[in-house]
């Protein structure tokens, strides 16, 4: 089998107008966005895309903008090199993979903020003065809970990002993962109230054997983190069987989801179990819900999620 080498793409210019020239070939695009350090998970995005498209295009792009001032930009892992190298290895490769080195207008300085102090990379995005970056999408409602509740910023630079990655690709199909289910729904919401033309696909959720799910965090979990991490997705389990038993009651679902967890030495910031169009928190499981967590074990934040439909 030969390996299928993809198109190292850094310009905007150049990237849309690869796009244009496939398109008036006739070809159709399939987009996976991508922060980078790729794992399985991120690959079956790429499988899922390509069943939809005649080419793919991929982008690794560490987004600054959904980085509040106190988050360490600098400690998101990378890997260009082995990213490259797993993109290579599917049996169909990737088209095109999409690197620019900045999306962003950073005023007269023209670099992200370092905070002096400790060394560290920051963004600077926010409270920037002057000619700096400040249009902004926002999702409003579906924004408010969970991930937005900790994390304020957040999903404006998501939507804000991969409105900027769609007027550049101009792909025809988006795919994104279920595990962030909460940014899935809102860049659906986004497309749809902005008229872009891109169908957003969103893909299951994948797990390492062990039942974690993966992610490009879970390289920072000691041995001894990741053992205690498996409550998370031990705990979404339990849930859904009890749920497919009858109990339909949230706050109880909730409940033991959170003892289960903490028990295991983690410490919550948020369960939910929300509608799974509106996001909006219910009581009773009438119709199909997700149950979405994040918590701590040590330094590092996990988010994962399972749905439950009524029986």
């Amino acid at each position: 089998m030969s390996i299928k080498e993809p198109k190292i793409i850094r310009n905007k210019q150049e990237m849309r107008n690869w796009s244009r020239s496939m398109r008036s070939q006739g070809k159709t695009i399939g987009f996976v966005p991508t922060m980078g350090y790729l794992h399985q998970g991120h690959l079956s995005l790429i499988t899922e895309s390509q069943k939809h498209t005649q080419l793919t295009v991929v982008s690794i792009y560490v987004n600054p903008g959904q980085f509040a001032v106190n988050e360490d930009l600098s400690t998101y892992p990378s890997d260009l090199l082995g990213d490259i190298e797993k993109l290579k290895s599917l049996p169909n490769g990737v088209d095109v993979v999409f690197n620019p080195q900045n999306l962003y207008h950073y005023g007269e300085f023209g670099v992200m903020r370092r905070n002096f102090k400790d060394e560290k990379i920051v963004s600077c995005l926010e409270g920037e003065v002057g000619f700096g970056h400040e249009t902004w999408v926002r999702v409003e409602n579906l924004e408010k809970g969970m991930c937005g509740m900790s994390r304020p910023v957040f999903f404006r630079g998501v939507a804000s990002v991969v409105a900027k990655l769609f007027n550049i690709v101009e792909p025809d199909v988006a795919v994104f993962g279920k595990k962030d289910y909460q940014q899935w729904k809102i860049i659906q919401r986004m497309v749809r109230d902005l008229d872009f033309d891109v169908k957003v696909i969103g893909s299951e959720l994948m797990r390492d054997e062990d039942g974690l799910a993966m992610s490009s965090r879970n390289v920072h979990l000691s041995p001894q983190q990741r053992k205690q991490a498996l409550s998370i997705s031990r705990s979404l389990f339990e849930a859904k069987s009890a749920a497919k038993k009858g109990e339909t009651i949230c706050s109880e679902l909730r409940r033991s989801v959170i003892e289960c967890i903490e028990f295991a030495g983690g410490k919550i910031d948020y369960v939910e179990i929300v509608d799974q169009e509106s996001l909006e928190a219910v009581e009773e499981i009438k119709n199909g819900v997700v149950v979405c967590i994040a918590a701590w074990f040590g330094k590092v934040r996990l988010i994962d999620n399972m749905e439950i439909d009524a029986s």
